[in-house]
């Protein structure tokens, strides 16, 4: 593990291509970098998906952790079903989810049409459209973990702390305020920390579903770090945009751990 993250640093401290001999430049990519303008580009748009992505994997994630937990009919087949899509491959996702989306011919435009709506909408195209069609097939995909470790919480909560609650005359909700979310701090942590850290990984999804397009509307910052490696061949510049995404990864989960964690 030392090694490659060594050699990493390293690469991006030259002028390095595939095949080719190396020439050591310092922090020439790093300034190349931070003038790049689709670097910032590409990064912002890592961001605005960290952003939308994570509450709404914690909060679906979660709601299911609860209709699952709830003791219904058929909860067996309710965990698997929602927990089935993550173990699925991103090729296959994204193929599922274009089949869905696309226009004239796709599942949801069809099913729009029988039911009045007579315009078609371009789900793939329209750079608004894109990032929420991206969100809709992640959520699909990934949620299904974060009920599983919601759950395994949810689980360990003892009974008592509701049925004391209850003869207080506690309400749902407030069982839900005072019990339930208090005891699953520890795994709300886990799973904000967790699911930041694979928001800022995003790749497959735009790049099967959208190219990063229309344009370089949905291009995440690791598109943009394979683009520049194994494309364009520029490894060194590659690297260091891989160690500045690596800081603002740690940078993230340091303050969750501060936030979450508080005085205890």
């Amino acid at each position: 593990m030392v090694y490659p993250i060594a050699k990493g640093f390293i690469i991006s401290l030259h002028d390095w291509s595939l095949g080719m001999e190396s020439t050591f430049v310092g922090f020439a990519n790093y300034s190349s970098m931070f003038r790049d303008s689709y670097f910032w580009e590409a990064l912002w748009n890592t961001l605005l998906f960290v952003v939308i992505s994570t509450p709404a994997l914690i909060f679906v994630g979660l709601a299911i952790a609860l209709l699952v937990n709830a003791g219904l009919k058929g909860t067996t087949f309710l965990r698997s079903a929602f927990f089935l899509p993550f173990i699925l491959s991103i090729s296959v996702i994204a193929s599922v989810w274009v089949f869905i989306l696309q226009p004239y011919t796709g599942l949801l435009n069809s099913f729009l049409h029988t039911i009045g709506f007579t315009e078609e909408i371009f789900w793939l195209s329209d750079a608004k459209l894109a990032w929420v069609s991206i969100l809709l097939a992640t959520v699909w995909w990934t949620v299904g973990f974060n009920m599983v470790l919601f759950l395994a919480g949810l689980q360990e909560i003892p009974e008592e702390f509701y049925e004391a609650a209850e003869m207080d005359g506690a309400s749902s909700w407030k069982k839900f305020m005072f019990i339930t979310l208090p005891s699953l701090k520890g795994v709300m942590l886990l799973t904000v920390v967790l699911q930041t850290i694979n928001s800022f990984k995003l790749f497959g999804q735009p790049y099967l579903m959208t190219g990063g397009g229309p344009g370089t509307e949905t291009r995440a910052l690791v598109q943009y770090i394979y683009e520049k490696g194994f494309i364009e061949q520029q490894m060194g510049v590659a690297s260091s945009m891989s160690y500045v995404l690596f800081a603002i990864t740690i940078t993230f989960a340091f303050i969750q751990f501060k936030f979450f964690q508080g005085k205890d």
